[in-house]
């Protein structure tokens, strides 16, 4: 048997990358839907935008030789990484000309764009086999959910009075605390996971949760009494408990899985394998 491992070769950039794409992912599509409700919707769309490229940065100063990720381009059909960069090519162009312009057209079109990418990323955690805590299918909607919490959060910066912008942020928490909780359910009886949950179990793992149920009470609060400032602060710890999980996730609990071998070939032993002691 191997031992886990922890891996080591992503880091907080890459961490940055899943935490600022995911959010701004989810602030372009939030911001998508203001501009058909007539709301405000040019700086976060612009802000969104902003977010993903920066992310993206992250992952590019992580390479050893940085030009070499012209070549995630060019594998469409197998790699959700080349399909995430080349959605990054269609969603920045077209959040900024709809900053730009102020079209709701041109930034229904980003929000569009902006819901693939996230979902690209979803799948890259996905495709790790290797590692228990990345390959739970039940990753991929507690991914996708913490985008649209973030995102949705992260707008009451811009809209923080509208009724319906926290009623979307409040059920977008909800729907990702439920996301997660059942995760980490199926974390729970998965083989090999055991460090992982660990992780989770630890000190950041608890005050992520913690800030992930503050986030909502404050938002709730907020949607009761209606002060701006409140709905602010619910929004932006939406955000931050957000960044901490998935921070958690990609630098803490990215551990390898074991590999058995109940028995091994021995050279000249008659091609019968021998049980490992």
């Amino acid at each position: 048997m191997t031992p886990r491992t922890r891996q080591r070769h992503w880091d907080w950039r890459a961490a940055g990358n899943f935490t600022a794409g995911g959010a701004g992912s989810g602030l372009i599509v939030t911001s998508a839907l203001a501009a058909q409700a007539g709301a405000a919707f040019r700086l976060p769309l612009l802000t969104g935008a902003l977010l993903i490229a920066g992310g993206l940065s992250l992952v590019w100063l992580e390479i050893g030789r940085p030009w070499r990720a012209l070549n995630v381009f060019f594998h469409p059909a197998t790699s959700w990484m080349t399909r995430e960069g080349l959605l990054a090519l269609l969603v920045l162009p077209l959040a900024l000309a709809g900053a730009a312009t102020g079209a709701p057209g041109l930034a229904l079109a980003a929000g569009l764009a902006a819901a693939g990418f996230l979902f690209c990323q979803a799948q890259i955690l996905r495709a790790a086999r290797g590692i228990p805590a990345w390959r739970q299918p039940e990753l991929v909607p507690a991914i996708l959910a913490a985008g649209l919490a973030e995102g949705s959060g992260l707008y009451l910066l811009a809209a923080p009075a509208g009724r319906v912008w926290l009623l979307l942020a409040l059920a977008a928490g909800l729907v990702r605390a439920g996301a997660w909780w059942r995760y980490q359910q199926a974390l729970a009886g998965a083989p090999g996971a055991g460090a992982s949950r660990a992780a989770f179990g630890g000190l950041s793992g608890r005050l992520a949760w913690a800030a992930q149920a503050f986030s909502l009470g404050l938002l709730a609060l907020a949607l009761a009494s209606a002060p701006a400032a409140l709905g602010a602060a619910g929004g932006v710890l939406a955000a931050l408990a957000g960044a901490g999980l998935k921070t958690l996730l990609i630098t803490r609990a990215g551990f390898t899985r074991a590999v058995v071998l109940p028995a091994f070939p021995v050279r000249g032993g008659g091609g019968h394998a021998h049980l490992g002691r």
